[in-house]
């Protein structure tokens, strides 16, 4: 990889994207020729936020390359309670590891983290901003079941507070891929967002109802309301609930159709769509692990 940090999908190209996920077949296809890799080798994480798929999978990725991990562990029993910054807490940990994975609240803190470091550092997340791993094990989830062009892909639920959305909308400028936004219109694209994608190329297409486009989906990526981004109670009450699919839903979709979703769900998707053809939701966040595998692999063999 020509990079020494991945803190957004914005940097990374069509060849890089295609340099990872090239890789992550690769390991999918021969995990134990990859089992002592990087032995020796350790990992920071710092989740200032609760994570389950991005931090288990960076563990096992690691780990199966034949590294481990050294972690922070919960905010509330680090230095953090204690004042320090952030710049001193990653500079502290990047002395015991060989690369960092950091997820914060705060969007823009993976980039500012980066300035105090020389190892590699990936962003798990920054509150609303970008989560770009994320994307990535999107992107071959996308490419293992519909391929990566001629597509017609839509993201639906929250777009405003989603930085999961706001990767992937990123990384598809690359490739030739016709984007559909389905929201509620108090959780459309920033406009920051909107204005980027704009410069890159995209066409924005947005819709406040699925059957608008549902019949021309190749892929239906939802997400989840995400309450803890609200900053009034009252705003997030008001659509909650307010986008949800089940199997009946989707017998207007194409046969083809590869239903996806970043998880944690609460109740945006039934549990009736997990025994369908279309569900690809759990193969997904399977994927996080040969894929960040990948690039882990990657970012350390260039050290």
């Amino acid at each position: 990889m020509r990079h020494e940090h991945i803190i957004s999908a914005k940097q990374l190209s069509r060849a890089d994207i295609e340099e990872v996920l090239d890789h992550a077949a690769e390991i999918a296809a021969d995990p134990e020729a990859y089992a002592d890799r990087h032995a020796g080798k350790l990992l920071g994480l710092l989740f200032f936020e609760p994570s389950t798929r991005t931090k288990m999978s960076f563990t096992a990725a690691i780990k199966r390359l034949g590294g481990d991990i050294v972690d922070m562990g919960p905010v509330e029993y680090s230095s953090v309670k204690k004042g320090e910054s952030l710049a001193d807490t990653v500079r502290v940990v990047e002395g015991y590891a060989d690369a960092l994975v950091m997820r914060h609240p705060s969007e823009g803190s993976a980039q500012m983290a980066s300035e105090f470091v020389d190892v590699p550092l990936l962003n798990g997340g920054d509150g609303a901003g970008q989560h770009p791993t994320q994307t990535l094990l999107d992107l071959y989830t996308i490419r293992e079941n519909a391929g990566l062009d001629d597509l017609t892909i839509g993201i639906m639920g929250d777009l405003k507070y989603g930085r999961t959305v706001h990767s992937l909308a990123h990384a598809l400028t690359n490739f030739d891929v016709h984007q559909h936004f389905i929201s509620p219109e108090s959780l459309q694209l920033p406009r920051s967002v909107r204005y980027d994608l704009h410069e890159e190329g995209a066409t924005i297409r947005e819709h406040t109802a699925l059957e608008e486009v549902l019949s021309s989906l190749d892929v239906l990526y939802v997400t989840r309301i995400q309450e803890e981004r609200f900053p009034d109670e009252n705003e997030y009450r008001e659509v909650a609930g307010e986008y949800q699919i089940d199997a009946g839903t989707l017998e207007a979709a194409s046969d083809d159709l590869t239903v996806m979703h970043p998880l944690p769900r609460v109740d945006e998707i039934d549990h009736d769509v997990d025994d369908t053809e279309y569900a690809t939701f759990f193969e997904q966040a399977h994927n996080g692990v040969p894929v960040r595998m990948a690039l882990l692999d990657l970012l350390l063999e260039g050290q």
